[in-house]
């Protein structure tokens, strides 16, 4: 009996890349198979052939043994595919049931049935067991939330084929739990499903089979998982062994770089304080909705405070909006790098500069092109950006490779004090987890304070010299290094009913 979804020998070409070359693997009905790989090894690409987004340049694309070829989106989804993007796609000021039926609202004369609408979608959302308003504004919602409406987007197409692209990267444990469910039972009802994360252990707990891309080309795939362990994964991903992804590194810490003191916003329930020292990694956790995020939009200017202190280097510090911030050398990675973080109708080259540029700009007015390309170039390299080039635009590059970009765009600023990193791997490979946390500590060793806010507790307690615990909107504890573990850490972070249960 031959695999219900095949992909034989698919090729790919862009202007100055090959990013597939004769990628081969199939995928049995009611199968799991994981899609791994380093950012930038195609696996995207693959899906959005498959999604009908791109046409192959060669090779044959086989569904239930025919071969097929989607000249579009609608083409793939006609024919019982849904692919739920890590970069997710939906419309921000429609409701939740709007962009879950988008396409397909039951109408009468070309008039939306706003009532009926609802109903259905209220109804098979209860059946899906996701707690989600359908009447809500997508606008509104978390990040967190907007995942699990394209999830269930997809389930309610009914598709045979539903690949998912780092499905988990912006979910709460809660959440991460009902989606495992969900792709157990559509596992029990025959779907195919591929799944791609960087999370070895989903791999493990969920997949039959996997395939390892490595530069656009397979590197190999296993029918099995059995007899197969995570080290060795890894070394196929990456084409080398990393023994200790953290690899932390102690430092001498110095004196307190910024203070935090009863800061107040319109997301905090409590006032929140805390200062980071010279040279210290301070790591923020919290379940989806705890305020991390919040809280830095605040010490950064992206939101306003409503009372508060903020002290750098032991003088009173004023920020009003992001570049009081910037020049002042407090910068932030946000954790939506699609919305907040890069421009993407410019190029690497400019998104790397844009901050930076004002200190060599001609009389003011005029770009040093050349100063320019030096620092994209230079960046490029030491961060090991996969791009055919620093002209080429941003929105090419894959969401490790845009992360890459964004943390150039800050390592270019002259006088760094404070480096905020919020989810400053989400969705990025082992491999270049480890690139990051190299780049993070050399920070730290140069003198900088470094707060790292993180969903993933494993990678909190790997690098942190400090953690704080933030739940419900308020800060909940703080431990050291030598004192934290995942039971302590979860006991600051879970909610007080939770506690009780």
């Amino acid at each position: 009996m031959s695999a219900y979804l095949q992909f034989n020998d698919i090729t790919k070409l862009f202007p100055g890349v090959k990013a597939l070359s004769g990628v081969t693997f199939a995928v049995d009905a009611g199968s799991v198979h994981g899609l791994l790989g380093e950012n930038g090894a195609g696996k995207s690409t693959l899906l959005k052939i498959l999604g009908g987004e791109y046409q192959p340049n060669g090779g044959e694309l086989r569904i239930a043994n025919q071969p097929r070829h989607f000249a579009s989106a609608a083409d793939s989804i006609a024919s019982g595919v849904a692919i739920i993007h890590q970069e997710l796609q939906y419309v921000p000021h429609l409701s939740v049931a709007e962009n879950l039926l988008l396409g397909h609202l039951p109408n009468r004369f070309g008039f939306v049935r706003a009532r009926v609408t609802m109903e259905f979608v209220r109804t098979r959302l209860k059946a899906m067991g996701v707690s989600l308003n359908p009447t809500v504004r997508l606008a509104r919602l978390s990040i967190a939330q907007r995942q699990m409406v394209e999830i269930c987007k997809a389930l309610l197409r009914e598709a045979k084929i539903i690949a998912l692209d780092e499905p988990t990267s912006s979910l709460s444990h809660r959440e991460t739990e009902v989606l495992f469910r969900l792709v157990k039972d559509l596992q029990a009802q025959g779907r195919v499903l591929i799944y791609v994360s960087h999370r070895l252990d989903e791999i493990f707990d969920l997949c039959d089979a996997c395939t390892i891309l490595r530069d656009g080309q397979t590197v190999v795939s296993h029918r099995s998982m059995s007899g197969l362990t995570r080290e060795l994964l890894v070394r196929q991903m990456v084409g080398r062994e990393i023994k200790d992804i953290y690899d932390y590194r102690a430092r001498p810490l110095g004196e307190s770089r910024l203070q935090v003191q009863e800061l107040v916003g319109p997301k905090l329930k409590q006032p929140a304080s805390f200062s980071v020292r010279r040279g210290e990694i301070l790591g923020f956790f919290g379940l989806v909705g705890a305020g991390r995020s919040e809280l830095m939009r605040l010490i950064y200017g992206a939101d306003k405070a409503q009372k508060g202190q903020l002290t750098l280097d032991g003088k009173p510090l004023r920020i009003r909006r992001p570049s009081d911030a910037i020049r002042k050398g407090i910068v932030l990675c946000p954790e939506d790098r699609k919305e907040e973080g890069v421009v993407p109708i410019r190029s690497v080259s400019e998104n790397i500069n844009i901050s930076c540029r004002r200190g060599y700009l001609r009389w003011g007015i005029f770009v040093n092109a050349k100063r320019e390309a030096q620092t994209a170039d230079t960046f490029i390299k030491r961060l090991r950006i996969k791009t055919p080039g620093r002209r080429q635009l941003i929105r090419f590059l894959s969401g490790g490779n845009q992360q890459k970009t964004i943390l150039g765009r800050w390592l270019a600023e002259p006088a760094l004090k404070v480096v905020i990193m919020d989810e400053p791997t989400r969705g990025i490979d082992v491999g270049a987890k480890n690139e990051i946390y190299q780049i993070l500590y050399q920070l730290a060793e140069q003198g900088c304070a470094v707060i790292v806010v993180s969903s993933e507790l494993p990678e909190v307690l790997g690098i942190s010299d400090r953690i704080i615990v933030m739940r419900e909107g308020s800060v909940s504890g703080e431990l050291s290094r030598s004192d934290a573990n995942e039971e302590r850490v979860l006991k600051l972070a879970l909610p007080i009913e939770d506690k009780v249960k």
